[in-house]
């Protein structure tokens, strides 16, 4: 199903629908082309549905018989998430990952497309246009950044984690609670900006790991195999792998090595 062709197709359409739909609108949004969805932190603009309607035409030209479960297209028709639990082989896309920034002209955004067939990523693409990065990584043959090979690697020992997690704006009372288990001794935390791109800090090892209370499969199923194809891995709260179609006991993290996986997830254990 991953020919070195449809990889490269791939990424021309990322790149393609960034170009198209994205940089031209970066720092010239007009009022009316921004608007709230579930409230004022859950941002969607034109920019957003534009690049997911190209991006859907697209992928499912290069790979006929697939669907697409795509972030506004599942904020239009929840019924589309199920795709997840089918037979045929699933887009999924975040057109804007990191819509906040986007809006407020800053440059920590990113398009994420990966591709899952029942369950199991098989590859994704991690775009930030506005800083020229191409993550690439298919399962059991690496992670890329730019062409070049990426290694997470593990914390020196005795360093400070750098802990991202879910942003406060968006977390309940309950995983408030949880996630304030990051703050021990040892453990530097900070809200997370764009998933897809603390994913890939991740993979390159410039942050510890990701903490996070939510599981919409098109911020996290990039990410997850950038940060496995690099050398890193993920659990969620009762140490069981993260499932794409939900039901998955949060919060989970994502962690440059097996040993910080397991100390990110006794510490939220520990508060919860």
């Amino acid at each position: 199903m991953i020919s070195d062709a449809l990889v490269t197709g791939v990424e021309e359409a990322v790149r393609k629908a960034a170009a198209a739909e994205v940089m031209p609108r970066w720092r010239q949004l007009a009022a009316d082309e921004v608007t709230e969805k579930t409230g004022p932190h859950d941002l969607v603009t034109i920019a957003d549905r534009r690049a997911e309607e190209q991006l859907t035409a697209a992928l499912t030209g290069l790979l006929p018989g697939s669907a697409v479960v795509g972030e506004e297209a599942v904020h239009a028709n929840p019924a589309a998430y199920r795709a997840l639990e089918g037979d045929a082989p699933v887009w999924i896309v975040d057109p804007v990952d990191g819509t906040r920034q986007f809006v407020h002209g800053e440059a920590g955004f990113c398009t994420l497309v990966a591709l899952a067939h029942r369950g199991e990523v098989l590859a994704s693409w991690t775009y930030a246009p506005a800083r020229d990065e191409m993550a690439v990584a298919l399962r059991g043959a690496g992670a890329h950044l730019n062409g070049e090979a990426v290694r997470s690697g593990a914390p020196g020992p005795g360093a400070v984690l750098e802990v991202a997690h879910s942003h406060p704006d968006f977390t309940t009372d309950e995983q408030k609670r949880a996630l304030r288990g990051l703050s021990a001794q040892g453990v530097a935390p900070r809200p997370c900006g764009s998933a897809g791109l603390e994913y890939l800090n991740v993979a390159r090892g410039a942050l510890d790991a990701v903490a996070f209370s939510w599981e919409s499969a098109w911020d996290h199923a990039a990410g997850l195999l950038l940060v496995a194809e690099a050398g890193g891995g993920h659990a969620t709260l009762t140490g069981e792998p993260f499932r794409l179609a939900g039901g998955n006991a949060l919060p989970f993290t994502a962690a440059r090595d097996a040993a910080t996986v397991r100390r990110i997830l006794s510490l939220l254990a520990d508060a919860s």
